[in-house]
Order: structure tokens, then sequence, then C-alpha cells
């Protein structure tokens, strides 16, 4: 299981957690919701939890809980900005169908 943490992406972590003055790396999973069946969750993370892997690129760390890996597997995380617009984006393999709106995904069984 991987992903991959770009270096633009790895820079706005490290911003983030600065500007922050605390945390440990940046949080992601995923859940159910939206119109095609799950979304991306991102959080700052402050501590580990025993079901926590920590995937460290470019001097920035991404802390993922296990249940979480199946669907992220292959993924990479990317920071873009697009005119006024500045947002992590995520790159998954195994993402089909997503919604018009772009927040949610269906998976590749």
């Amino acid at each position: 299981m991987s992903i991959e943490l770009t270096q633009k992406a790895a820079e706005r972590v490290r911003e983030q957690l600065s500007q922050r003055g605390a945390g440990i790396g940046l949080r992601v999973g995923v859940r159910k919701s939206g119109c095609s069946g799950y979304m991306y969750t991102m959080d700052y993370a402050d501590e580990l939890g025993p079901d926590d892997e920590v995937y460290e690129q470019h001097g920035a760390r991404l802390v993922i809980n296990r249940k979480h890996l199946p669907m992220l597997d292959g993924s990479t995380l990317d920071f873009k900005q697009e005119g006024l617009n500045r947002m992590f984006r995520f790159d998954n393999p195994r993402a089909q169908n997503s919604c018009g709106c772009g927040e949610s995904f269906n998976l590749v069984s």
C-alpha cells in the first residue's frame, strides 16, 4: 500500500503546520458521503493512533488509518493553485464515477 505526496503538497502541509504551531502531519482518509459514495477527508494529525500508518515524503507526513488504505492505495496528493483557488487534489487511480461537483467518488471493485 502506498500514497504519494508531491513536493508542492508537502510544502503546503509544512506551511500549515508551522502557521498552526502544532501537529505531526496531515491526516487523510475517506468517508461515505456525497452522490457517488465516498469523499476524501483531511485534518491535522496531533497524535498517532494504534491503527495509523505514517508516510513521510519531502519533509512532511501523511497519517492514514489502516482501514482507509485500500481506498487510497496508489493515490497522489498534490496542491494546486488555480486562479484564486488553492486546494489539495487527490489523483486516485481506483476512483471512478466522480459526481458533478467533484466532491465524491466511487471505487473500482
